[in-house]
Order: C-alpha cells, then structure tokens, then sequence
C-alpha cells in the first residue's frame, strides 16, 4: 500500500501540470481561432482548404497586434490613436470602463514602467509576519505628501514603493499597500521564480530541485539520528 500511493502520487504530479498545461493551450488556441470570424467567409480557411486548421487563429492574432502596434509607433497612427481614445472617452459608461482598463495595461506593458519588474519582502499583514510583494511604481503628489507628514517619518524625502501583495494560491487577487523602501527588502529572485513560490504556497522554493518525491518509508522501518 504505501508503494501504490507513493506511485499514485508521483504519476499524478507528472500528469496533472501536462494535463492543465494542454487544457491551457487548447484554450487559447480555440479562442484565437475564433478571430478568424472576422474574415469575409469566403476568405476564412475553412472554406478555403475545406477543413479546419487549428492555429491559424493564433498566427491571424499576432499578425493583426504586429500590424496594429506597427501603425501606432508612426505619426499617422499615433493621430488616429489619440482620436480613437479621445472619442471613447465621450462615451459614458464605455469611459469608466476603458479609462481604468487603459491605466493599467499602460502600467504592465509600458516599456518605460517598473510594475512587477522586482520582488520584494514586506511585513505583511502586521509587524513580524511577512510576505513576498512586486513593486508596481513609487506614490506621488498628494499621496506621497501625506504619507511623509506620518509621524515617525525620516524627513522631507522618505521614500516609498507602491507594492502589490497577490493572494495565494491565486495571484490575480490581493492587496496595494505604500510602504518605505526601508521597510522592505528586495529579493534577488526573479518574477517568475516569485509567482511560482505564491502560486505553490511555499512548496516549490526558489533554487531548490523541482522533480523530487519525498521518500516514503519501508513498512516496520526504523529510522536513527545521524
């Protein structure tokens, strides 16, 4: 019995990541495809060859991004970029939605911003107990001028780093906290290595070997200190 179980449990961490990882991939890759509808039907390739070819979806996607991000990097685009945008923003309820969802992907995938760019070791949710955090941005303007007429501050140009705290086991939720760059400590580990450290609470540390099994003894086994 505890042969079988250590078998069962090694078969399922080989299988469960493969499986997740092949439902993941079916999943993008069905939903690019679905871009594909936005062809003339006699131009979709389905009709075309006469049977469907999964994937080509994902190629018709990132030709359309690379074509589009092509045409905004230019004067023309950039004009018709802004119109686009300022039209949005006259529309009520499209305003909100797009003005927030806008700010953020301007923060994740500008060149020039620094959100999630490091990982970083905070006290977290009280003194003594901590948690790994990313940096998105430092505060500014009011925010900043509050937080450094706090009493205990060091002085006029105490700095502070704006800090995203995911949740565990899923990091797409969790908590932005400002706290002094003094109060935290920047972790040499990579974002990747970080998430994947949240995401397997703890389980999978950064460094150590990822494809070992924990030993199972013997039955009537007996162990002796070394």
């Amino acid at each position: 019995m505890p042969s079988l179980r250590k078998w069962l449990l090694a078969g399922l961490l080989v299988l469960v990541p493969l499986i997740i990882t092949l439902w993941v991939l079916d999943w993008v890759v069905g939903t690019l495809d679905q871009t594909l509808h936005i062809l003339p039907q006699s131009w979709q390739p389905d009709q075309l060859f006469g049977f469907h070819i999964p994937g080509l979806g994902v190629i018709f996607a990132l030709v359309v991004v690379l074509s589009i991000g092509a045409l905004a990097s230019n004067i023309i685009g950039n004009k018709l970029v802004d119109w686009w945008h300022a039209l949005l923003h006259r529309i009520p309820v499209v305003r909100s939605i797009y003005s927030g969802v806008k700010q953020i992907s301007d923060t994740l995938f500008s060149e020039k911003g620094n959100a999630f760019r490091k990982a970083v070791l905070v006290q977290w949710p009280h003194a003594g107990m901590w948690t790994i955090g990313f940096q998105t941005g430092a505060p500014s303007g009011e925010v900043l001028a509050h937080l450094q007429s706090q009493p205990g501050r060091i002085g006029d140009h105490d700095e502070f780093l704006s800090v995203f705290v995911p949740t565990t086991p899923n990091p797409t939720g969790g908590y932005f906290v400002m706290v002094r760059r003094s109060d935290c400590l920047e972790l040499q580990m990579s974002v990747d290595e970080a998430l994947t450290y949240i995401v397997s609470m703890g389980v999978i540390a950064p460094g150590a070997p990822k494809n070992t099994f924990p030993k199972v003894a013997a039955p009537g086994a007996t162990t002796h200190p070394t």
